[in-house]
């Protein structure tokens, strides 16, 4: 069996937002994934939409079996199960949520669809508490 590494991104801004990473771990975890490397927690503000509520952001090095569809599809059904009703990836609408699972990279492959596109531009090269995160995962690795 051939396995795939990944990288995650995660984020939660609603009620306890660290324990709902938490949570996600083990959710992801069921998901035969596993979960290789931790960066550390990162509190950030949101971005690009107004909201009172900070987000608790964390990135991961995983591997998994999964394809890169299958991977957001599961993704996708953690997000549903933990009470995420709208997927802002498709309508462009951001607002507060209980949790957010991104692929930022999978195999250092360039892949676009409709749903997913990797590596995820934004969170690579626009979004400063990305860069943080990623940066503190690789730093984690040694």
């Amino acid at each position: 069996m051939s396995y795939n590494n990944a990288v995650l991104l995660l984020g939660s801004n609603i009620n306890d937002a660290k324990k709902n990473l938490q949570i996600a771990f083990e959710k992801i975890a069921e998901k035969n994934i596993s979960i290789l490397y931790k960066s550390k927690f990162l509190y950030s503000e949101p971005v690009e939409f107004v909201s009172s509520n900070i987000f608790c952001n964390i990135a991961l090095s995983i591997e998994t079996d999964l394809s890169p569809i299958q991977l957001l599809n599961g993704l996708k059904e953690i997000e549903k199960d933990m009470g995420r009703l709208v997927d802002s990836g498709t309508t462009r609408n951001y607002n507060d949520r209980m949790i957010d699972l991104d692929i930022v990279s999978y195999n250092n492959i360039i892949f676009t669809c409709n749903r997913l596109e990797i590596p995820h531009y934004r969170h690579l090269y626009e979004r400063e508490f990305s860069k943080i995160l990623l940066d503190s995962l690789f730093l984690n690795r040694t």
